[in-house]
């Protein structure tokens, strides 16, 4: 099974106070006003927020799904994911859900446990 765009806007979507609105020519999803994904222009791959330091790590485990836009992606937290080399609609729910969680405001994770695994 392939995982599409438009699976990544229903997932998107269902988490929490999350919002589309174009940005570049492309559907962005934002939390608190911050992006948290965005399409690609061909619907094939989305850019999702990742910490710096994590990325080289997720693109040596697996580089047929993560991968970095030279030029434009050096200088910012985030990384691609190529919607081909995703699993399934659950691998991907955890993809946004761990995007969201870095661009949601803390009051709102707080308000939402289920999403950090921490159910008290």
């Amino acid at each position: 099974m392939v995982t599409t765009a438009q699976d990544v806007r229903l997932i998107a979507l269902s988490l929490p106070d999350s919002s589309e609105k174009p940005a570049w020519g492309m559907p962005t999803f934002r939390v608190g006003g911050k992006i948290f994904v965005s399409l690609a222009d061909d619907d094939a791959s989305i850019g999702v927020k990742c910490p710096k330091e994590e990325r080289a790590e997720l693109i040596a485990a697996e580089p047929g799904k993560f991968f970095l836009r030279a030029g434009h992606d050096d200088n910012y937290a985030w990384i691609r994911v190529r919607l081909a080399a995703v699993l399934d609609t659950a691998e991907l729910r955890s993809i946004l859900t761990d995007s969201w969680l870095q661009a949601a405001p803390k009051r709102l994770i707080a308000a939402h446990p289920e999403l950090t695994g921490d159910t008290g």
